[in-house]
């Protein structure tokens, strides 16, 4: 087993985490074991505290408690995803229905937990989105000002801009992820699951229709007939590839 001395040593830097969490024992329980993996932690005992730290300062990923005063965690999750910069979210929730897990990572959040949870498994989860996130940053592109283009397609990686045949197109943070990852690998089949692992930071058992929805959206943002994609195709009984057809240029701004 890895000590958190040993955990410690191998971070370069400390994380930066703001936890959103109305229950201060549950808030201090968690702010104590995320210092052990030498994380510094921001506490937010409400919804609109909370709401101006996250979007008022810069933060590695935001623990957030869905049922909060004043201001609810999914609107808090909705305004971090109109951000221009992306915040990774792990999200919290003691409700039972399924409706508020699947809106919660539909509206951008990486990952879940239920209530009550293992701390383990919470600070497992939290390291795996910090991993997905610094690995999706460095992944598909020589630099991280490079643009990926694809025939009509450009993609501006750091300034997360997308654009088809010359027009801004505007993605969500988590279309956005996945776009990147599609066109980083080109030609690359995956499921759903893979997908669920690979963008979204950690696998969802029985959520692969939040693959499908985001992959229909996006389709409608940069095909040119969804009937007949160009980009982002169906291998039926599989998954999903971006199509490898299609000549890439991968080029550093000012090139």
């Amino acid at each position: 087993m890895v000590s958190a001395a040993q955990e410690t040593s191998r971070t370069e830097r400390r994380c930066r985490i703001l936890v959103i969490e109305d229950d201060r024992d549950i808030a201090h329980l968690i702010e104590m074991h995320l210092k052990d993996i030498n994380c510094d932690v921001v506490l937010a005992h409400d919804g609109l505290t909370g709401l101006n730290l996250s979007v008022g300062e810069q933060f590695d990923l935001v623990v957030l408690d869905l049922t909060l005063p004043r201001v609810e965690g999914l609107e808090i999750c909705r305004r971090l995803r109109a951000m221009p910069t992306y915040t990774p979210i792990v999200m919290l929730t003691a409700r039972s229905s399924e409706i508020d897990r699947v809106v919660g990572l539909e509206l951008g959040s990486d990952d879940y937990l239920t209530k009550p949870f293992n701390i383990r498994e919470l600070l497992a989860r939290v390291k795996a989105v910090l991993r997905r996130r610094d690995a999706l940053a460095a992944q598909g592109v020589p630099e991280s000002d490079a643009t990926i283009r694809f025939g009509d397609l450009s993609i501006e990686v750091s300034k997360r801009r997308v654009a088809v045949e010359g027009k801004a197109v505007d993605l969500t943070a988590k279309e956005f992820d996945l776009l990147v990852h599609f066109a980083g690998n080109p030609g690359r089949v995956y499921t759903r699951s893979q997908l669920l692992d690979l963008v979204w930071g950690y696998a969802h058992d029985g959520y692969e229709h939040t693959v499908n929805s985001h992959i229909n959206r996006l389709r409608a943002k940069i095909e040119k007939d969804q009937s007949r994609p160009q980009y982002i195709l169906t291998m039926w009984g599989v998954g999903y590839r971006f199509a490898d057809a299609l000549t890439a240029e991968v080029s550093s701004r000012g090139a």
